[in-house]
């Protein structure tokens, strides 16, 4: 049977869905990933992009850090594609639980998802250090320098750095989705960030698909690989 074909018929057996998606999902909606020949590690900066995005740099040097971040991590204005919509479209329907991101673009959520884990936080929420008040990604476009709140306070968006951890609600209930998933579609990731990529490692399934232009080290894991662009799949998919 043809992979698609394959696809198209676990999909319409499943209905506990879980789908894990990384970078790639959002490359097709104009949102360039990280490793890529494009992608922001293959660009020229003053540092290392992760040495930026680090919560170390952050504290010593918010100026760059946000000239750097306003510049390539806040994607505003851009819009789902074929694969956020059919995700929601079935959530909607019922057949998929919930979707785990390492994304933090919101692409998901404007889709019409309503059960995402944000592994990685989100661009669109923002808050003070000092208060707690929170600000929208568009206060934090828009300002001049660091982003300052009316207390004074510096306004830090709600994205996970280097060198933090992540949220143990959200790596709870993302664990909890994948363990009950009759099918984990893993979408638009090299798998090689931790601790997001050994998540997959708690699904129970027979029903590991995993859909990625390029080879990841769970290939050999995978009940179903396709070295495919998600457009390509995801727009023949019911």
């Amino acid at each position: 049977m043809d992979e698609i074909e394959t696809l198209k018929k676990w999909v319409s057996e499943s209905n506990h869905i879980v789908a894990f998606t990384g970078a790639g999902v959002s490359t097709e909606s104009g949102i360039p990933d990280f490793r890529s020949v494009d992608g922001l590690y293959n660009q020229k900066f003053d540092y290392p992009p992760e040495t930026i995005i680090s919560h170390s740099f952050f504290l010593r040097n918010p100026d760059y850090f946000y000239r750097f971040y306003r510049e390539k991590m806040l994607p505003l204005g851009f819009e789902p594609n074929i694969t956020h919509k059919v995700l929601a479209r079935w959530e909607e329907e019922g057949k998929l639980s919930a979707v785990v991101t390492q994304n933090i673009d919101g692409l998901h959520q404007k889709a019409g998802s309503k059960h995402v884990y944000e592994l990685h936080g989100s661009v669109l929420r923002n808050y003070c250090t000092r208060c707690g008040k929170f600000y929208s990604a568009e206060f934090v476009k828009n300002s001049e320098g660091i982003p300052r709140c009316t207390c004074g306070g510096m306004v830090k968006p709600d994205v996970v750095l280097y060198e933090e951890g992540l949220d143990q609600k959200t790596i709870e209930g993302s664990l909890r989705a994948i363990r009950q998933a009759d099918m984990l579609i893993v979408a638009g990731t090299s798998l090689t960030v931790y601790p997001a990529a050994g998540f997959i490692n708690d699904y129970r399934g027979n029903r590991l698909v995993l859909i990625n232009r390029d080879e990841t080290p769970y290939d050999h894991y995978a009940d179903l690989v396709l070295h495919r662009s998600l457009g390509e799949v995801f727009s023949q998919l019911p």
